[in-house]
């Protein structure tokens, strides 16, 4: 024993020192058929699990139940190595070898819902093994980085057995149990179990730049485990007044409480708290949350609470996939018919996210597997693939590719929308099965053979004071185009048409929407949130490549008229045409349209006008 040891067994004080024992003594009592909860995450009671994993007698039948564990859980110099059988409901890097083998179950259930099984007899809990910070004057102790589902199983165990560790954070909230709770304790002095996750790669760069796009200030977040969600608060410095309600927090929200960005005034549900159930990061995170009433730990079922996430505006959740298929399915804890991750919280958040007023529920995965050979977009979930969120409660799906909107669409919508963010290779196989499934008409098309370009959306404000986003048009507008054609006037349609159209056909629609983002260029203005918006105008234009001008058309609902929407299209047009190296535009147009004309007239270098008997032909040179 250590002379820090011994200084820390004397300030447990004479009425704790009973329970002070050794791992050997503390785990003697653990019969044959008793299941164990083992402490989570970064809290893991690795000397306990090390000593267990070696006492001599009869453990037959012994079950270790637990979430994640980070690899504190059967390792025997570097190999996976257990006597016991595991129960777990996070398949992570050091259990898929225990799956495999045979030794562990996987059981997919929402971690929120364990407490639930706990309490109501559903899981039994003989032992409960756990690790806490030191006991305080008033004889709590805290569960410092991991509260999760412990708090439960300590509340229900038989037995308690608990690692006392001095390098614990005392963490606040409702963490703390007191010490008469504790059977028996166990002196540790190790380093608190320390996790960054990974840099992640170009295309989770990308995403996580296209996910931080659609994150406003005030919002309230909830980042799941994974890369790529991690990676994209590298890119919310320039946000304002975020806060935090999560499963779990890691290394990357240091910088953003340092740089002023996570302050959690917009909240209204623990305003100006950080509220999470465990935490991965470094010793400078484990710092930062020691007795800092900033942050509320709290057990994942109240964390989790339906009540508690829909009372907060603006949530946001983001999670990562493995899969999803073109009716919007999507499969979070399987990958070819191997079990990774778990169900973890994320049905919960998603749906938290739904009913939050301005809430948005994120789902984002890479486009193909990491050797590109596969789509994880596909016609149809595989055998071996178990839908993990169903279609009905997935709003925003985002890959390197870009971001499809599925909530309150068709099948045919939803289908179009993820194949144009599904990578370039795998579109036109997909759109053939889409077409052989019904979901799609035979005739639909894709013209587009590049990424969605993202960085040529724009926002706008109008003379009126209206904000519009004016971004580049996708196949999936067509339901959108086609309802700015039917709230046109006559004289709109015909001015734009040179006819009394009746009606905007699919396959005219997709003209004026479906392009390939070279030769072609449509771009469409959109008014509201992106979960309710609408396309309020549009414009696009066709390239005569011996010539090197391009033919323009625009529609604008007569609300956005006179209001500068024409202008505003029309100089982002230019733009995109100039740095595609075209020498100008040209257009027929009637010539009692008198708007378009001064609309034409205007922003070129040199603007040519010839007359015929009802209409102005008008080349405008850059």
């Amino acid at each position: 024993m250590t002379h820090n040891q011994e200084t820390d067994q004397k300030k447990l004080g004479k009425p704790f020192e009973k329970r002070l024992t050794t791992p050997e003594i503390a785990l003697s009592k653990i019969k044959p058929g008793d299941h164990i909860f083992v402490g989570s995450v970064c809290a893991t009671p690795r000397a306990l699990i090390q000593v267990l994993e070696t006492l001599e007698g009869n453990l037959f039948d012994v079950e270790l139940f637990h979430f994640l564990t980070d690899g504190a859980v059967g390792k025997k110099e570097g190999d996976f190595s257990t006597r016991f059988r595991h129960r777990v409901f996070f398949v992570g890097t050091d259990m898929r070898e225990a799956i495999k083998q045979g030794q562990a179950d996987y059981v997919p259930v929402c971690i929120s819902q364990v407490p639930h099984m706990i309490n109501s007899g559903g899981m039994c809990v003989d032992v409960a093994l756990i690790q806490t910070s030191l006991p305080d004057e008033h004889g709590f102790v805290s569960l410092g980085v991991s509260v999760d589902i412990a708090k439960a199983a300590v509340n229900k165990a038989g037995t308690v057995i608990a690692e006392i560790n001095p390098n614990m954070p005392n963490t606040f909230g409702d963490s703390h149990i007191h010490i008469d709770q504790i059977d028996h304790m166990v002196m540790v002095e190790t380093p608190v179990i320390e996790y960054i996750h990974p840099p992640a790669d170009e295309v989770g760069e990308q995403i996580a730049r296209y996910v931080a796009r659609i994150i406003d200030d005030g919002s309230t977040l909830q980042v799941g485990l994974g890369r790529i969600t991690n990676e994209m608060l590298k890119y919310l410095t320039n946000r304002k007044d975020l806060g935090f309600h999560s499963d779990v927090i890691t290394e990357p929200i240091v910088d953003l409480i340092e740089k002023g960005v996570v302050t959690g005034k917009a909240k209204t549900v623990h305003r100006e708290k950080i509220v999470c159930s465990y935490c991965m990061g470094t010793r400078r995170l484990y710092s930062l949350i020691d007795r800092n009433p900033m942050f509320s730990f709290h057990p994942i079922d109240y964390v989790c609470s339906p009540a508690v996430l829909s009372a907060i505006p603006k949530f946001i959740s983001v999670s990562q996939a493995f899969a999803v298929d073109l009716t919007g399915q999507v499969c979070t804890d399987q990958f070819k018919g191997e079990f990774y991750g778990g169900v973890s919280t994320q049905s919960e958040f998603l749906k938290g996210a739904a009913n939050s007023p301005g809430g948005k529920p994120i789902i984002c995965l890479s486009s193909t597997t990491e050797d590109g050979s596969e789509s994880r977009i596909l016609s149809l979930l595989r055998e071996g693939e178990g839908v993990s969120i169903p279609r009905s409660d997935v709003h925003y799906v985002v890959t390197e590719y870009g971001i499809a909107y599925l909530f309150g669409k068709s099948i045919r919508e939803r289908t179009l929308s993820l194949i144009e963010i599904a990578h370039p290779n795998f579109r036109e196989p997909l759109l053939d099965e889409a077409k052989e499934l019904g979901y799609v008409r035979e005739g639909q098309t894709l013209k587009s053979r590049v990424a969605y370009p993202a960085e040529e959306e724009r926002e706008v404000t109008l003379k009126n004071g209206t904000n519009v986003l004016i971004r580049p048009s996708k196949a999936s507008d067509v339901k959108g185009l086609q309802e700015v054609f039917y709230d046109m006037s006559k004289e709109d349609i015909y001015t734009r048409f040179f006819s009394q159209l009746k009606s905007l056909s699919v396959s005219a629609a997709e003209h004026l929407c479906n392009v390939d983002y070279e030769n072609e260029m449509s771009f469409m203005a959109i008014a509201g949130d992106r979960g309710k918006n609408h396309i309020v105008g549009s414009a696009c234009y066709y390239l005569d490549p011996s010539t090197n001008l391009a033919e323009v058309a625009y529609m604008i609902l007569p609300e956005y008229q006179s209001v500068g929407l024409g202008g505003a299209l029309q100089k982002r047009m230019m733009e995109y045409a100039r740095e595609r190296g075209l020498q100008g535009f040209t257009a027929y147009i009637l010539k009692e349209n008198k708007k378009m004309i001064r609309l034409a007239s205007s922003g070129f270098s040199n603007v040519e006008i010839e007359k015929s008997f009802n209409e102005y032909e008008v080349t405008m040179f850059f």
